[in-house]
């Protein structure tokens, strides 16, 4: 009956103006490839459409059962009576009618069977946190876990680099899902603070969501089987990381179409969500019956799954939670559903391309060196996805350019205001200064600072002021300038300040005049070195 009703749905939606204006107006397509394309996302979304329907009949059926059960007369309380007969005749009938069918014989396998502990806490299922705008329908869903990080954390410049590779359109039909895989509620909350900091506008939007897992969804972690021979803390980390992604892809599986599984210390490329969905539907379109895409060739990073094959992958990692890591088990599930045991492995792995295929070149890189799995380095990179921008040059003034700070090999600070590569110094103490004299004085109209880059987010300058000197003395400024800045006590006026992710950026006040010096103040000590990726100085003449 669903599919009926969908199908007819389906007919209505091809023959819509704006269905037609869709794939006219598509400026990457022929009208014919965007209306085959549209008719494959019509297709996935409609086996979507299936999948949550037949979750409803299998939240019905349970209740079914629970239904007879309460009506049997040999389930009795602890007083000898049966459940049922403590109900009234009008009960008992609108139950009976709602279970139509007798008690099953077959109790079918679900999650409590692989993890018993659940049926103890009615609320593990649900998440611990959760900040969301309820969004769903979406193309793509992004899933993002992160955890805890003792060296530096990478989480918020991945998320800036995946929302500002996207377009505003593409912003409307996703939803990236940041799963903190922590169960101290304080540093969920903490970190969920600082994500609306960044990003207030796409919480407020949809975009972005945040959970968190209870800790009662998870197995006795000192009391795992030690297997493969792993030390017991890294069977801990893999059996945790399996039902984190199990949680996640749980949550995600209702709220779009495909879902891609990423990491907290990746970064993406301009397009990647037109190139993923294209390439999707492309497949699709080819009647390719796939179960991942692979945009990036490393471990779990990047594969993408129709959400209607998720509740198979799940499944496999609650089984074997405790067993391999979740790389190797989404392989063994692709080959229990290709190889044959009676075939050489060529055939297999011939077999294993047709339902796992690759995309070149990668959209994803990994950026991190410190893994989640305490004293574990590992400076992957994924060779075909090309070199990740560390500094953006731009055209400044002429100037001289000096400072306190020590650089670290050839990343000096008159390289980096030349846009050659970007200044890298070490550990920069309370009172350093990094000082921009101009030859000739110039005009300000802006000026954006930009410390840190993708591969040492933490290194960036906190607690740090941007001042300039006027060539005219304070006196003859204009009042408001004069009573809006403060005053150092060297004369320089206190124009910006860097936030809390390393960025100072601003405009600045007519009236300033002709200004003869720029600096960065510093003034904490910091316990990590210093990057600046990013100087631009605007002036009346730049472009």
């Amino acid at each position: 009956m669903l599919r009926r009703r969908l199908g007819v749905l389906f007919t209505a939606v091809l023959l819509t103006p704006a269905f037609v204006l869709f794939f006219v107006s598509s400026p990457d397509l022929s009208g014919e490839q965007a209306l085959v394309q549209r008719v494959a996302e019509m297709r996935e979304r409609l086996h979507h459409a299936e999948m949550l329907n037949q979750q409803r009949l299998q939240d019905v059926m349970v209740l079914s059962q629970k239904f007879n059960t309460i009506l049997q007369p040999t389930v009795l309380q602890k007083n000898g009576t049966g459940y049922g007969q403590q109900l009234s005749k009008e009960t008992r009938m609108l139950l009976s009618n709602l279970s139509r069918s007798s008690a099953p014989d077959l109790h079918l396998p679900s999650i409590y069977s692989y993890l018993p502990h659940l049926l103890r806490s009615p609320e593990s299922t649900s998440p611990a946190f959760k900040l969301s705008r309820g969004r769903h329908s979406v193309s793509l869903v992004l899933g993002v876990p992160t955890v805890r990080r003792e060296v530096q954390s990478y989480l918020m410049t991945t998320l800036a680099n995946l929302i500002t590779s996207m377009t505003p359109q593409e912003m409307k039909e996703c939803l990236i899902v940041v799963f903190v895989a922590e169960w101290d509620i304080d540093y969920v909350h903490q970190l969920a603070s600082q994500i609306e900091r960044k990003f207030p506008e796409h919480l407020e939007s949809g975009l972005l969501e945040v959970i968190s897992p209870p800790e009662s969804f998870y197995p006795d972690m000192n009391n795992l089987r030690q297997t493969l021979g792993d030390p017991m803390e890294r069977v801990r980390w893999r059996t945790k990381q399996n039902l984190d992604f199990a949680f996640l892809m749980m949550y995600a599986q209702p709220k779009g179409t495909f879902y891609v599984q990423l990491e907290d210390d990746i970064q993406t490329k301009k397009g990647y969500i037109a190139t993923m969905k294209k390439f999707a539907l492309q497949k699709t379109a080819e009647k390719k019956n796939w179960f991942v895409l692979d945009f990036c060739q490393l471990g779990f990073i990047g594969k993408t799954f129709k959400t209607i094959d998720l509740s198979a992958l799940v499944t496999f990692l609650l089984v074997f939670h405790n067993d391999k890591p979740c790389d190797w088990l989404l392989d063994h599930l692709v080959q229990n559903k290709v190889c044959r045991f009676d075939q050489p492995s060529k055939h297999c792995k011939k077999a294993k391309e047709n339902v796992w295929i690759h995309y070149k070149p990668s959209l994803f890189q990994h950026i991190g060196t410190h893994s989640s799995l305490k004293g574990k380095v590992q400076k992957l990179k994924d060779k075909q996805f090309g070199k990740i921008q560390l500094f953006f040059p731009h055209n400044n003034p002429r100037a001289s350019v000096e400072t306190m700070i020590k650089p670290y090999k050839t990343y000096t600070l008159q390289r980096a205001y030349r846009g050659e590569s970007y200044f890298w110094g070490l550990l920069p103490q309370q009172g350093d200064k990094l000082l921009f004299n101009f030859d000739p004085p110039v005009s300000l109209k802006g000026f954006l600072f930009r410390s840190g880059n993708v591969e040492h987010p933490s290194d960036r300058l906190y607690n740090t002021t941007v001042e300039v000197l006027p060539v005219q003395p304070l006196s003859r400024l204009p009042h408001n300038i004069r009573t809006k800045l403060k005053v150092t006590n060297d004369s320089y006026l206190i124009i910006g300040e860097f936030d809390d992710m390393g960025v100072a950026e601003g405009s600045v006040q007519e009236g300033l005049g002709v200004v003869r010096s720029l600096r960065l103040s510093v003034h904490e000590e910091s316990d990590n070195w210093a990057i600046l990726s990013e100087i631009h100085i605007l002036t009346p003449d730049s472009r």
